[in-house]
């Protein structure tokens, strides 16, 4: 385990829906609740590859090696119903999906969670920088992301 001790998990927080300071993650960014699983707005951004999602199991689990099979598959059918929303929303090329595990692995927050991002030719995602957003920047993208989920 590498939480601190101590450690308030935000990840914890959004699922419970208590509300963040800006820039954190609002309840508006939020895109797809099922029993098990969330799904947000980054507010982390990639110069080319503007509103990707995050999903993570509502449990808290820390990390890939304690993710019980039955909620991967739940993780990863809510990444799959979020990859198809974000081929309707925003009209990309493709997906990929990222997850990190362990300071080593790039972890930076200990709670389980799946990286979706819209993919274009040419975005050098994994060479590009980031940027943290605003809840004004994220509001179009989730709204766009809602309706394309509700037309599913």
């Amino acid at each position: 385990m590498h939480a601190p001790d101590g450690y308030e998990c935000p990840f914890c927080a959004i699922v419970r829906g208590e509300p963040r300071r800006p820039p954190g993650t609002a309840e508006d960014d939020i895109v797809l609740r099922t029993p098990t699983t969330t799904a947000w707005i980054a507010r982390r951004w990639w110069v080319n590859n503007a509103g990707h999602v995050l999903v993570v199991p509502n449990l808290h689990v820390e990390n890939m090696y304690e993710l019980p099979r039955e909620l991967a598959g739940d993780v990863h059918e809510t990444a799959r119903t979020i990859a198809v929303a974000l081929k309707a929303a925003y009209a990309c090329a493709g997906i990929s999906t990222r997850q990190h595990n362990e300071p080593a692995g790039n972890q930076d927050v200990w709670h389980y969670h799946l990286h979706v991002f819209p993919r274009y030719e040419g975005d050098d995602l994994y060479g590009s920088p980031f940027r943290e957003t605003t809840p004004d920047e994220r509001g179009p993208y989730a709204e766009r992301m809602r309706a394309a989920l509700s037309n599913a």
